[in-house]
């Protein structure tokens, strides 16, 4: 992945493996760990396995940074949803009776400042696909900060659904469209990391036959948009019957590289 300060949780798949001495080092120098929630108890307080028979603490109130209420405690639900979850940590301290007590919250207020103070506008971050919604992707680019990418800014192609393009869980790299440093709000877009027109279209040649998935149709049905790849669309002539997702065969007609067209037609 790109050289990021804080990296998405669940980036890679290891977990941290603790040892007293390990948690009194990491106390000291700040370190950032993961680990998977095991479960959440009735107070909706989380709890990790940090090996060795360890197990940590992580208090209701230490879990979430941006998305908490007024008395800093987070909904039942985000709780809940973090069991068998990656979460990112650091520790906070272990107590008289040997609990150790960890933060996400302090992981996320910290990527939180990178955000606000150090990333970049056009900048390309790796991130991991958190949810879907009809509008667009959230995308979670580190320590647990979520950005969003909309709809029109995965394809070049119009797509329906923001699930034609990625799925949950999946990694991908991203480039930052815009950010609102108040807020640490930030906005995204793939369709750029798809390859260009002229990338694309040295994989076609004109009077060749490929498949393509019919992606729109023209007003008053002057034509058909046809994706050949995610950022490669091509014209054919209107085809009466064709539904949007479809897969055709279509004849690639011909290619002008200084108007970024293709014309195709439906076989």
């Amino acid at each position: 992945m790109n050289v990021q300060p804080y990296t998405p949780e669940g980036w890679d798949y290891r977990t941290s493996v603790l040892t007293r001495d390990v948690i009194f080092n990491a106390i000291d120098n700040r370190d950032v760990l993961q680990g998977i929630v095991k479960s959440c108890d009735e107070n909706f307080n989380l709890h990790v396995s940090l090996g060795n028979g360890i197990n940590a603490i992580m208090p209701r109130g230490e879990i979430e940074a941006i998305n908490a209420n007024e008395d800093g405690y987070p909904r039942e639900s985000l709780c809940t949803g973090k069991v068998n979850k990656y979460v990112q940590f650091r520790v906070k301290e272990m107590n008289e009776a040997g609990d150790v007590i960890i933060s996400r919250k302090a992981v996320q207020q910290d990527a939180l400042k990178w955000i606000k103070n150090d990333l970049k506008v056009g900048q390309q971050v790796s991130g991991i696909v958190k949810n879907i919604k009809p509008y667009g992707v959230f995308i979670e680019i580190g320590g647990g900060v979520v950005g969003l990418a909309h709809i029109e800014d995965l394809s070049v192609a119009r797509i329906k659904s923001p699930a034609e393009r990625v799925k949950i869980g999946q990694k991908i790299d991203v480039i930052v469209k815009s950010i609102d440093r108040n807020e640490g709000k930030v906005i995204l877009s793939y369709k750029e990391l798809l390859g260009t027109w002229e990338d694309n279209i040295k994989d076609f040649k004109e009077k060749t036959q490929v498949k393509g998935i019919v992606r729109e149709t023209e007003k008053n049905n002057n034509g058909i948009f046809i994706e050949l790849t995610p950022n490669l669309v091509g014209m054919a002539e209107y085809v009466d019957g064709l539904e949007y997702g479809e897969t055709v065969d279509v004849y690639i007609k011909k290619i002008v590289p200084e108007k970024k067209k293709i014309k195709l037609i439906v076989v």
